[in-house]
């Protein structure tokens, strides 16, 4: 078969168990029929620990010169005095505003509920994560920044992406009753934008609320938008409701550049063991061949996973079985060759 363009893609792949998954997506993609220039990068603790820098300058060159960048995992130590998570400095330095995180039902993994085919999209770059935080004495006070701007932007690309997906209706979720000045900018802001868009349907929630929707009834969302912190819980509980993190995928799309990762965490306990699930990180490889304007192949990548999901021979602990990390990702490739 005859390859068309090459893919320059910059893989960072994180730390505990990023460089197992980020290598299982890898081989993976090199079965889907395309094209792929890999080009490894560091970020996180391991890139701290090795240049006293979690995202260094030639990483984010790389990554800046790349038609996209697949990124595994990478670890934050807590609390003051430790340096701010390499995830959050990227989003913020590349301007990646838009964080899209789908949750559905896979076939094969058991769920709380079933018909849930949900998409958050999280304002990525302001919000409580900006990380303006200081020491006052015995107090520590965090300062939250919500933006017309921000508001109008992540409002637009979520009202868009529900006319180009054919989605029903986009839900702003808030706290604008308590948070008045932030909330209420960013809750005035979505009802503004809305009045663009009156094919789609729009409501407003508050956030308390729209976990409970979440976690009773996620069958009534469809895209959820919302603000930066919010959106980060809900979409965990949105994971759990549908299997878990280790099929959560993500992306974090700016006007120029764009990452994509599982929203799970580095599980180091399992580092080195190779049994850790990797279909989160191909499922965000996924979203990835879309935004390359591969959307055929993004959607077969995706129906491979789905197929190994579903026959439940080569899937890892999380999911009731006993495969390591290669050979779930040995067994999507079979797929994807037999689909070509």
């Amino acid at each position: 078969m005859k390859l068309g363009k090459k893919y320059k893609i910059a893989v960072i792949p994180g730390d505990g168990i990023g460089p197992e998954i980020t290598e299982a997506a890898i081989y993976a993609l090199n079965h889907v029929g395309l094209n792929f220039e890999f080009i490894k990068v560091e970020a996180g603790l391991g890139a701290w620990q090795k240049y006293g820098n979690q995202l260094p300058e030639e990483t984010v060159n790389v990554i800046k010169s790349s038609d996209a960048c697949l990124k595994g995992p990478t670890q934050t130590p807590p609390g003051p005095g430790t340096f701010k998570s390499a995830t959050v400095t990227l989003r913020q330095m590349l301007d990646l505003y838009a964080n899209v995180r789908p949750f559905k039902n896979h076939p094969g993994v058991q769920s709380v509920h079933k018909g849930v085919d949900i998409i958050i999209v999280r304002e990525n770059t302001e919000g409580m994560y900006r990380g303006l935080e200081y020491n006052l004495g015995d107090s520590a006070i965090g300062i939250r920044t919500i933006t017309r701007r921000g508001s109008e932007r992540i409002a637009r690309f979520a009202f868009n992406l529900a006319r180009r997906e054919k989605r029903r209706k986009v839900t702003a979720v808030h706290k604008a009753n308590v948070l008045k000045e932030t909330c209420g900018l960013f809750r005035n802001v979505c009802a503004e934008i809305a009045k663009e868009y009156p094919d789609i349907v729009f409501e407003e929630m508050h956030v308390d609320a729209a976990a409970m929707r979440i976690a009773m009834k996620p069958q009534d969302l469809d895209v959820i938008v919302t603000t930066n912190l919010f959106g980060d819980i809900l979409s965990d509980e949105a994971a759990g409701v549908v299997g878990g993190l280790g099929i959560a995928p993500s992306a974090n799309i700016g006007d120029r550049h764009a990452f994509f990762e599982a929203i799970h965490g580095t599980a180091p306990k399992h580092a080195g063991k190779w049994d850790a699930n990797p279909a989160a990180i191909m499922l965000s490889a996924a979203m990835m061949l879309r935004y390359l304007g591969e959307v055929d192949a993004g959607n077969r990548f995706e129906a491979a996973i789905d197929a190994v999901l579903e026959e439940g021979k080569s899937v890892t602990r999380d999911l009731g079985g006993s495969a390591g990390t290669m050979d779930f990702a040995k067994a999507v490739a079979d797929k994807l060759t037999k689909m070509l």
